[in-house]
């Protein structure tokens, strides 16, 4: 049952770390969106609440390692696609709105992976902590 279980979360990560790749295509696609001369920060408000939410669920599934894999695979397809995009062209503008896109994609998440590790790293110190009040109160 443990081994399924196991399973189960290795196979929502793989399906989380998807999702992340495919936000960040579409992220990139709407890059340039707006409305007449106005332009739209779609993208970097998708990135801002979607990286974010992948890592910190993905971290509860499979703890730092596997928190990080929706992370690595968002910062890959922007950087793949965003340099070196379909037919060469390059999808990443030297404009505002990629920095946003790469501040609100990369800078919520990172912090949340910190969490999730710091966490894990907490739960795993806190059993030898319990351990040694127990046997100096005895």
């Amino acid at each position: 049952m443990v081994n399924e279980e196991r399973a189960n979360s290795l196979l929502v990560v793989v399906v989380l770390t998807l999702d992340a790749a495919l936000l960040a295509m579409m992220e990139l696609m709407f890059l340039t969106l707006a409305v007449g001369v106005v332009p739209l920060p779609v993208s970097a408000l998708v990135a801002l609440v979607s990286t974010p939410w992948l890592v910190r669920r993905a971290g509860e599934l499979a703890g730092p390692g596997g928190a990080s894999a929706p992370l690595i695979a968002w910062i890959a397809v922007i950087g793949v696609l965003g340099l070196a995009g379909p037919g060469g062209d390059v999808l990443l503008l030297g404009d505002w709105s990629t920095l946003a896109l790469v501040i609100a994609g990369l800078v919520p998440a990172a912090f949340v992976l910190g969490r999730v590790i710091r966490s894990s790293r907490d739960a795993k110190q806190r059993p030898a902590a319990d351990q040694v009040v127990s046997h100096s109160g005895s």
